[in-house]
């Protein structure tokens, strides 16, 4: 069964359940702003339902580390800032490469 499949049977069963009843934004159409890929609309809608793509909340980490690893003095902190920072940058390697195997980009 191929993904394409699955995905609609999914889908299905969760419109038989009434899943998408009474959904927020119902009947009107989708905010296109931004580059209006579908992509970008896809990170919207999941960001829009709490669910965040593990390479969108990485990318957040890394930033986030690399401003503490800024701030931080003494040489010890601040191999160990790097060590999180690099442990974090490898993570989001590995999932950037996971999505561009995965969809063949």
């Amino acid at each position: 069964m191929n993904v394409s499949t699955l995905a609609e049977r999914q889908i299905l069963k969760a419109q038989a359940e009434g899943q998408f009843d009474n959904l927020a934004g119902a009947g009107k159409p989708l905010d296109v702003s931004g580059d209006g890929s579908m992509e970008a609309v896809g990170y919207r809608i999941m960001a829009d339902a709490g669910a965040v793509p593990r390479e969108i909340g990485l990318r957040k980490a890394v930033a986030a580390q690399a401003h503490v690893l800024k701030e931080t003095t003494g040489e010890d902190a601040i191999r160990r800032e790097m060590a999180k920072l690099a442990d974090l940058q490898l993570r989001l390697d590995i999932e950037i490469e996971a999505r561009r195997r995965f969809f063949g980009t």
